[in-house]
């Protein structure tokens, strides 16, 4: 065997009974069974940030009380699952790049297909372009930077 490792997808089905940030969400199974979604691909402000309960409301409104497929390889390191979340195969991750409600989130790109990797990409820049959502302000900062500590190396 030439590989030596193999990545194995799943998913998850359900209704979305609640939405934490502007990218992350809880899904309620079949089987009565929470599960914790980090929304693949993206990266939403901090609630403490400008734009974060703008984006959790977007999200919100998408989402809330309905039925959707989340298509996932992994989990991060709080459990969560992390994965492309579609409703009625739209995008929501996608959706919320294109809103300007987060940021494509480049560091992980690599667990997204090509093409998902551009049109997260060329969503952001439509997005900047026209000044959507968090791309209002002239130089809105990043969550990934946010989180770091002040004095912090970028």
């Amino acid at each position: 065997m030439a590989c030596c490792f193999q990545i194995s997808a799943a998913t998850v089905q359900g209704k979305v009974v609640g939405v934490a940030d502007g990218d992350t969400i809880t899904v309620l199974d079949a089987q009565n069974t929470q599960h914790k979604i980090r929304l693949q691909g993206i990266d939403a402000p901090e609630k403490a940030q400008p734009f974060g309960n703008k984006s959790k409301q977007s999200l919100h409104e998408m989402v809330h009380g309905k039925q959707v497929l989340v298509d996932y390889q992994k989990k991060d390191k709080y459990g969560r699952v992390v994965g492309k979340v579609l409703l009625n195969s739209v995008d929501v991750c996608l959706e919320q790049v294109k809103r300007g409600m987060a940021w494509h989130y480049k560091q992980f790109a690599n667990e997204q297909s090509k093409t998902d990797q551009e049109s997260y990409a060329q969503a952001e820049l439509t997005a900047q372009a026209q000044s959507i959502g968090l791309w209002k302000e002239k130089s809105p900062t990043p969550p990934w930077v946010f989180r770091k500590p002040t004095g912090a190396k970028i």
